[in-house]
């Protein structure tokens, strides 16, 4: 115990307190590099925070070398300066080698800043989410079917790249699906992770399409392990089925000119107390906007345009 309390006090006293400071002050490169240290502490998260923080740290343990160098003369200060310059330029060319990695395709670059980038989502993040669907942007041809009314199984989610999709059900027109739109987010939204299904609509390519597909068993792999991805697609995908909620809503109507609206299924009922009640839960089923509610006829028959 007596060895450990000389022990400190040698520490604590044995060096001379400060009786004088020096008058002048240090110069212009010490202080350089103090401000380098403050500005740099001051950067954020993410690749191109990183750059910054040790850019402007790097610099500034390269100022504090050349003060211990010219003014201090101290090798002990000096090389610890300059092994700390070492590191931070180690660590700026490493993060500068990773942000050159996380390169796409012209398609996934583009798809990023008009639906990803706007979100907030970083390129790391964007960038498993593109492993996930293998980097791959897959083409269908005009006229071409992506899935069959009762044949197809839901087993991918895809995202419509270029181009445009038509939806019928018993060959009657639906609605159109448009780039940036899940081709079947209503299909994915109503099964489970472990239930499997078929398509209740019918999805014809009429024009020439570039699509983007993620594989059910991987995306959902992918939810399991980033929770944030699983949320980010809930609301992309529940935005998309809203959308073609509306689109279909937009294409059908009650007797007398009366339009049938699905965010008030009621309300026709009190304009029309004649017309029999139709219960739209009965038919648009959990997850299936596209399906039209018996009794709902087309306010125009569908003409390719």
């Amino acid at each position: 115990m007596g060895e450990n309390a000389s022990f400190w006090e040698s520490l604590i006293y044995a060096h001379p307190t400060c009786t004088t400071w020096k008058q002048e002050a240090e110069g212009s490169i010490y202080h350089l590099a103090s401000i380098l240290f403050v500005v740099g502490f001051m950067g954020g998260s993410g690749f191109f925070g990183l750059l910054y923080v040790f850019s402007l740290l790097g610099l500034g343990f390269l100022c504090s070398s050349v003060w211990a160098w010219l003014d201090v003369c101290a090798a002990d200060i000096f090389s610890w300066n300059f092994i700390l310059f070492a590191i931070c330029f180690v660590q700026f060319i490493y993060v500068t080698y990773q942000v050159r990695s996380v390169s796409f395709d012209r398609e996934f670059q583009e798809l990023y800043s008009a639906l990803f980038q706007p979100l907030g989502i970083s390129l790391t993040v964007y960038r498993k989410i593109v492993l996930c669907c293998d980097a791959e942007v897959v083409t269908l041809e005009k006229e071409h079917c992506y899935a069959m009314q009762g044949k197809t199984p839901i087993d991918k989610l895809s995202l419509l790249v270029s181009g445009r999709i038509r939806v019928t059900v018993d060959g009657e027109f639906l609605h159109y699906i448009f780039p940036l739109q899940f081709l079947d987010s209503p299909e994915w939204d109503s099964l489970r992770p472990t239930e499997e299904g078929i398509f209740q609509v019918t999805l014809t390519a009429e024009t020439d399409c570039r699509y983007v597909a993620w594989r059910r068993k991987k995306l959902y792999l992918l939810f399991a392990k980033h929770r944030f991805i699983s949320r980010l697609f809930s609301i992309l995908i529940g935005s998309d089925i809203a959308e073609k909620l509306y689109a279909l809503n937009d294409r059908v109507h009650v007797g007398k000119g009366f339009r049938y609206d699905i965010r008030l299924p009621n309300f026709y009922h009190v304009s029309l107390p004649e017309t029999p009640p139709v219960q739209p839960s009965h038919h648009l089923q959990r997850g299936s906007p596209r399906r039209k509610p018996v009794g709902v006829t087309n306010c125009d028959s569908f003409s390719t345009q």
